[in-house]
């Protein structure tokens, strides 16, 4: 894919890593105002894309060379970036991936993986966090736009970032401790496979990149997992409905 997928970072100890770690994981200059979509621009929801969405809920249970952990996805919040990500699952996209990158210094940041490249024993570990997922019947790489819902709001918003601040309190899913997230490149509308899990609040990652669930089990797992460790297996154990061109 050649471009690195990038994950994101805190006061006034912090605010100097914080935006140091804004720049060295390449965060996209900030996007318009909360705003929906330009309307003359092609539709990227559920009903326009190729993509499966998942209708409900779904937990995955992801084993871990460090333990189990388990994941509630959020279709209602969601429904395209949690569908891309049970439908990788079920094609079994990140079983034997590397969690590449772990952030904890100076402060607690992210788990990032899901590069299926990372899988490959032939990849150099150098290269890790560079892929996504490639159809394998069209040859196609996947792409899927940032998707944020707001409260009261009964559709998602999809490919602009929200950067306002009493947008961003509105948000039905956030960067809590636990989030699950997708990471993308500098690209708002890039993500493709690889996500991350936040160590603790990132409220100035809400609005720019797409919360779709949380880790609603085995956070102390997540907490022990080193760079280079594995996701051994990840399987859908509950719920996971999916479905086409949902209007």
């Amino acid at each position: 894919m050649g471009s690195r997928r990038t994950a994101v970072s805190l006061a006034p100890a912090w605010i100097g890593w914080r935006l140091l770690l804004l720049v060295t994981l390449a965060l996209a200059p900030l996007g318009l105002a909360a705003c929906a979509a330009d309307p003359g621009s092609p539709p990227m929801g559920c009903a326009a894309a190729t993509t499966p969405c998942l209708q409900g809920t779904a937990v995955v249970a992801m084993d871990t060379s460090k333990g189990p952990v388990e994941l509630r996805l959020d279709g209602a919040a969601a429904p395209l970036t949690a569908g891309n990500f049970v439908d990788l699952v079920g094609r079994g996209v990140y079983n034997g991936t590397v969690f590449h990158r772990v952030v904890r210094e100076p402060v607690p940041f992210v788990v990032q993986g899901g590069d299926p490249r990372s899988a490959d024993p032939k990849v150099p570990v150098s290269e890790y966090g560079t892929g996504g997922f490639v159809d394998p019947a069209s040859g196609e790489s996947r792409r899927i736009p940032l998707e944020l819902r707001l409260s009261g709001e009964p559709e998602p918003r999809y490919g602009d970032q929200i950067t306002s601040p009493t947008a961003t309190r509105q948000l039905a899913l956030s960067h809590e401790r636990g989030a699950l997230a997708m990471a993308r490149s500098t690209d708002p509308n890039s993500a493709s496979s690889q996500f991350y899990v936040a160590l603790q609040a990132l409220p100035e990652l809400d609005g720019r990149y797409a919360v779709f669930g949380r880790v609603s089990k085995g956070m102390e797992v997540v907490d022990r997992i080193q760079q280079g460790d594995k996701l051994i297996r990840a399987r859908v154990i509950e719920g996971g409905t999916l479905v086409q061109k949902k209007p």
